[in-house]
């Protein structure tokens, strides 16, 4: 039976949101039931195009992300997959109308890391999230407002504001990954080699412009099914910013800051008093 297939093919995206993140499957959970899958279905899509560029390194990661893009689109086409991850996300780009131009975006960002391992011109980096993080919060959002194309418009810039958030927060966690490791440096003019205080204080108000846009015009306006976990995500990033903050600019290579699970359920217990008090 097909919808048994399918049913297998959004259990598989669920599963792989719980193993490769805890902290964005509890966001998750705190969604409505109604829009819960449409978001692991994205996630799983994602993940999966960014383990072959980030982790498959003893495989022929070109060929594999070419052989990637061509199943998507060839499934969209027809309607089906056989990969059950690919198949539940094309069930959610039909769904909710994820537009083609936001799935070439994120693909092109993600070829990007397969050979562009520095970023020096703002227009660079700027490209490189709006694909890798913008889109990704755009296509959510589309889940978020279920077809309602006055509300996407209306909160689209604060949803970009908030995928840039998160990578650019990502980006500074694993500075020491990404620039000893995979030989990459996305901050544009920025010597990672002897990073000073400015530079990472830059960086730092750079997110916090971008938290605050986001959560002004953006989480405050979401629909009621979305709100609370968006916005434990955004508690999350928030926390993981101001542990960053502390750590001292000669220390930022050699930390990778983490919250515990007792701080992530500490922080989930604190959104909820805020969210049933309508405070958010």
């Amino acid at each position: 039976m097909k919808q048994l297939f399918d049913e297998v093919s959004y259990s598989c995206s669920r599963l792989v949101t719980q193993k490769y993140s805890t902290s964005f499957s509890l966001a998750t959970k705190m969604l409505s039931k109604k829009i819960r899958s449409g978001i692991y279905n994205i996630y799983g899509f994602v993940r999966f195009a960014d383990e072959i560029v980030d982790s498959f390194h003893d495989y022929d990661k070109e060929g594999l992300l070419a052989k990637f893009e061509k199943e998507y689109f060839l499934s969209k086409h027809i309607g089906i997959s056989l990969n059950p991850i690919m198949n539940s996300f094309i069930h959610t780009v039909k769904k909710y109308n994820i537009s083609d131009e936001l799935v070439q975006a994120f693909l092109k960002s993600m070829k990007a890391d397969l050979s562009k391992t520095e970023y020096q011109t703002k227009e660079e980096y700027e490209e490189y999230i709006y694909g890798s993080a913008d889109v990704v919060g755009l296509m959510c959002l589309k889940v978020f407002v279920n077809g309602n194309k006055e509300k996407y418009n209306e909160l689209k810039d604060a949803a970009q504001r908030l995928g840039s958030a998160f990578q650019k927060v990502n980006f500074l966690r694993d500075l020491k990954d990404d620039y000893q490791e995979l030989n990459r440096s996305y901050f544009p003019n920025v010597n990672f080699g002897n990073l000073d205080e400015k530079s990472k204080q830059d960086i730092i108000e750079d997110i916090e412009r971008d938290f605050e846009y986001a959560f002004k015009n953006g989480i405050l306006k979401l629909p009621v099914e979305a709100k609370f976990g968006v916005y434990m995500a955004y508690r999350y990033y928030k926390r993981l910013l101001k542990k960053l903050k502390a750590v001292h600019y000669s220390k930022i290579m050699e930390t990778r800051v983490r919250i515990s699970n007792p701080m992530k359920i500490n922080l989930l217990a604190r959104s909820y008093v805020k969210y049933k008090l309508n405070l958010i």
